[in-house]
């Protein structure tokens, strides 16, 4: 079972929440709060393995409260749903040790998918984030002609697929689904490229795929 804290100050949101989760047979929820420092204070008797946080405004209190968190809970994994798209704060909220990030047009499926894919050990990115994130990295460099990297050539054909998939903003569900395979295929095969390529999160695993023309950005 995933222990995943719901931490929101509104009830009717976190009722909301509870109710799109608890329908899954792999998920307690273990406790609703309304900060994440409520969290700190009163959730030490289970671990938490997944924090659902909704963010509604930048706030530098929210940043030291991630912080604060990952101090307590150092292997749990943070999953920030926000209700805004602001460049700086989700760089920072990652920067904290945020492993995941949803947008407000989030759906179960998508909350369900990043919860099992940050659980598995990896992080989630919506679509929507990775396309801010992205344009932040694009304002910062010329993309220009630039070699293809010998990293690329210890890929293997079918993992190479998978980079281009996933790269392009599809999710691992979806590209599950392309390939006929397995959900947790498409983890390890993306887990294997990033340890073949030496790269640590998915965002600079979108950076790479295009700086080496894997994927093009109009």
């Amino acid at each position: 079972m995933i222990n995943v804290a719901l931490v929101n100050p509104f009830p009717v949101i976190s009722d909301a929440l509870e109710v799109l989760l608890k329908d899954s047979d792999e998920i307690n929820i273990i406790g609703v709060y309304e900060t994440l420092e409520d969290l700190v204070e009163n959730s030490q008797e289970k671990p938490v393995h997944v924090a659902l946080t909704v963010a509604y405004a930048v706030s530098e209190k929210f940043i030291d409260d991630i912080k604060l968190f990952l101090q307590y809970f150092p292997k749990a994994k943070m999953l920030v749903l926000s209700m805004f798209n602001d460049e700086k704060f989700i760089l920072r909220t990652i920067k904290a040790g945020a492993k995941g990030h949803l947008g407000s047009d989030a759906n179960r499926s998508e909350i369900l998918e990043a919860i099992y894919t940050l659980r598995n050990g990896h992080e989630y990115y919506a679509k929507s984030i990775t396309d801010i994130l992205l344009h932040s990295y694009l304002s910062d460099q010329k993309i220009g002609t630039v070699e293809k990297e010998n990293k690329l050539k210890h890929l293997s054909p079918r993992e190479l697929e998978v980079f281009k998939l996933f790269a392009g903003g599809m999710s691992n569900r979806h590209i599950a689904e392309k390939l006929f395979i397995s959900v947790r295929t498409v983890e390890t095969h993306k887990n294997n490229i990033m340890k073949k390529i030496e790269i640590k999160t998915t965002v600079d695993l979108v950076k790479f795929a295009i700086k080496n023309n894997i994927i093009q950005i109009d």
